[in-house]
């Protein structure tokens, strides 16, 4: 599959039995992060390359479980945004850690 669009319905054909999936996040060109039923763990995401995605017309049973999990899951955070967060340098307050604190002696 050469584009993948978010909130596509697709289907991963990887190791195991092909299932049906929506695209949840494409990260990179490498790899795209979709929503699928797994039989045995129920909704879940998975990883996959997207040349283990085809794209599948028609609504399957499992997309409202889906769409449900997609819901209830925060939207993914990219580049500038997960710097940001993670930066904690120039922060004010305390930037240490607490120093040891002896039991008297």
């Amino acid at each position: 599959m050469e584009a993948t669009t978010i909130g596509g319905l697709v289907t991963v054909a990887s190791a195991g039995p092909a299932l049906d999936g929506i695209v949840f996040d494409a990260p990179s060109r490498s790899k795209v992060v979709v929503a699928v039923v797994d039989p045995n763990r129920g909704p879940m995401f998975r990883t996959v390359p997207p040349s283990a995605l085809t794209e599948r017309e028609q609504e399957g049973p499992q997309d409202t479980a889906l769409r449900l999990l997609i819901r209830r899951t925060a939207p993914p955070m990219h580049g500038a945004a997960r710097d940001a967060v993670a930066g904690r340098k120039g922060r004010a307050g305390f930037n240490r850690g607490s120093t040891h604190r002896p039991t008297g002696r």
